[in-house]
């Protein structure tokens, strides 16, 4: 068992990771580019093949650091720089109850929930920060023909502490992008090099900058598998995890402390970044299952057997309250808390995880909903931009017989509809006890 009653926790969350990307979900070296270090991660603890996000960027690491679905918070889709966008300050985050349970925090790459003072992360309960407030795309607009700093600001890599206001440090521009990740892996290791000499524990939240477009390598990584800049970045992904493995077994703390590598949402499908989800169809921006399933692999030695594989359904809010319950904090009581504590599954307690099912939006329409096998899609869009709207009747699918979302069976099953209308009505009732917060709502 771990020494310390608390363990530190190391959350690396990779970019548009798709299920079918890594070695250890059927991808690797069929993909151009092996994942050794990842991959024995998986062997080294508990891989999930059933942990479900949101549709893309901003609701996923909302949902992580509220506990709370995206539509009752207003962090609905990613919006312009200079636009209201994030969490409210009324939002409790996972790193304020970190914080205030005594964890030393820190977020070390893309944030995504606010780019104005009190919306950054060290307004939002982290230590210091380090890394773009907004999304990765903002690197291409320095070479973008026709670009106008005049009109739209100049994208920057930021800083802050606690206490004190963030900072710019220098243009994220193409060459930044290159060289962030590794900027970021730098800054993790002398954060928790810095925590273990003070005795204290740490959350590092390390939100990656790969494999988000444009998904190109460090220099160092640069052809590295000959197979083109995204096999190549991810090659360099798989090393910065590595990395942070190697500091957290260099410093001694590897049976202390809970180790969580995930991705935020389904593939890039953006030509030439094209990803994969492996068996499932689609990719962000819809309601299949290559959007909603991601990679995740937890390892915690002593609590968490390795070698684990299940497909047990595990929702990112249960990030939040698992997380909490895990360093020692309650979750808020004065708000809905949708995610729900999973850590007698982590820790193999249980072979059942602690829910059945989801419902899921994208910006305020239910697309589908998700229960046991079983998922129900309200409207259709099998992929980006290519949607029928809103089904007059729903299309219901079993998703251990049909993984590609194909054959739709909802006049056999009907009875299915039960249970999952019963969660839409429960859940539209929580919404009207406790009204949602519009998109873009200014900090009051």
């Amino acid at each position: 068992m771990p020494s310390h009653a608390r363990p530190h926790i190391v959350l690396i969350v990779a970019d548009n990771l798709g299920w079918g990307e890594l070695g250890c979900y059927g991808g690797g070296a069929l993909r151009g580019a092996p994942t050794p270090r990842i991959d024995q991660l998986a062997r080294d603890g508990l891989l999930l093949q059933n942990f479900n996000v949101e549709s893309d960027c901003v609701p996923t690491r909302s949902a992580l650091m509220s506990g709370r679905h995206p539509i009752r918070t207003g962090c609905l889709q990613s919006v312009p720089p200079g636009l209201p966008q994030g969490l409210t300050r009324s939002e409790i985050t996972l790193a304020q109850l970190l914080s205030a349970a005594g964890y030393a925090t820190a977020h070390f790459g893309k944030w995504h929930l606010g780019d104005v003072e009190g919306r950054y992360p060290s307004d939002r309960g982290f230590d210091e920060w380090y890394g773009i407030p907004r999304t990765t795309d903002e690197s291409q607009f320095t070479s973008s023909i026709g670009f106008d700093p005049s009109v739209v600001e100049l994208p920057c890599i930021m800083e802050g502490v606690a206490g004190e206001p963030s900072r710019q440090v220098k243009v994220y521009d193409l060459d930044a992008r290159r060289g962030i990740d590794a900027e970021l892996v730098e800054r993790s290791c002398r954060f928790m090099r810095r925590q273990v000499e003070a005795a204290r524990p740490f959350f590092l939240y390390l939100p990656l900058v790969h494999l988000h477009f444009p998904t190109l390598p460090h220099p160092d990584f640069a052809g590295r598998t000959g197979h083109g800049d995204f096999a190549d970045a991810m090659a360099e992904m798989d090393h910065r995890v590595g990395q942070v493995l190697d500091e957290v077994q260099r410093l001694g703390i590897a049976d202390d402390t809970l180790f969580i590598f995930c991705s935020d949402n389904g593939p890039e499908f953006r030509a030439p970044y094209r990803g994969t989800a492996g068996p499932w169809r689609g990719t962000y921006h819809t309601a299949m299952e290559g959007s909603l399933r991601v990679p995740f692999i937890a390892r915690w030695p002593g609590r968490i057997a390795p070698g684990r594989v299940s497909n047990e359904l595990v929702h990112v809010t249960d990030l939040f309250s698992t997380l909490a319950a895990i360093g020692g904090a309650s979750v808020p009581t004065d708000r809905p808390i949708d995610g729900v504590d999973q850590r007698a599954f982590l820790c193999g307690e249980t072979p059942k995880s602690a829910r059945e099912g989801f419902l899921f939006y994208i910006k305020q329409e239910l697309r589908a909903a998700k229960w046991r096998d079983w998922k129900l899609h309200f409207h259709w869009e099998p992929e980006v931009n290519q949607g029928q709207g809103k089904l007059e009747s729903p299309y219901l699918f079993n998703l251990t017989r049909d993984p590609k979302e194909e054959t739709d069976v909802l006049v056999f099953n009907t009875w299915v509809m039960g249970p999952i209308l019963r969660m839409v009505r429960d859940f539209n009732a929580s919404c009207r006890e406790h009204p949602n917060t519009p998109p873009g709502e200014p900090d009051r």
